[in-house]
């Protein structure tokens, strides 16, 4: 049985520095977090991608506490210049491929949606930007 919450949140309350997070909670939900990106399209999109993402890694046996300690660390050492990398991007990511086909899927909804690709990515790096 599946027990889904998505909520979209301030960014300042992600657990790290991201626009889309996912987790199981205490009580064996599935959450996803999702930073106010003040477009519902956006948010959306996001929400999409980190879903698709979650199942796959699911499916893969990929535990959130190996893509977890994945993203720490990679937000730790990122480049302050470096605004537009995303950790799922780096091909040693332990869910690099997952991330590819949510990105996949993300983009065709995109364009289904009239959200201009560019446009939306730099919305999303301008938020992750710390």
């Amino acid at each position: 049985m599946l027990d889904i919450e998505i909520k979209t949140i301030p960014d300042t309350q992600q657990r790290y520095n991201t626009v889309g997070d996912y987790y199981t909670n205490e009580e064996g939900k599935r959450v996803f977090r999702i930073s106010d990106m003040g477009n519902w399209k956006y948010e959306l999109l996001i929400a999409v991608h980190e879903l698709v993402e979650s199942a796959l890694c699911k499916d893969r046996g990929i535990s959130d506490a190996s893509i977890d300690a994945f993203d720490m660390a990679y937000e730790e050492n990122r480049d302050p210049a470096d605004i537009h990398s995303e950790p799922g991007n780096d091909p040693n990511a332990p869910y690099y491929h997952e991330h590819q086909f949510a990105t996949k899927i993300e983009r065709l909804l995109a364009e289904e949606l009239q959200v201009d690709w560019d446009t939306y990515c730099e919305a999303c790096a301008a938020l992750t930007k710390e």
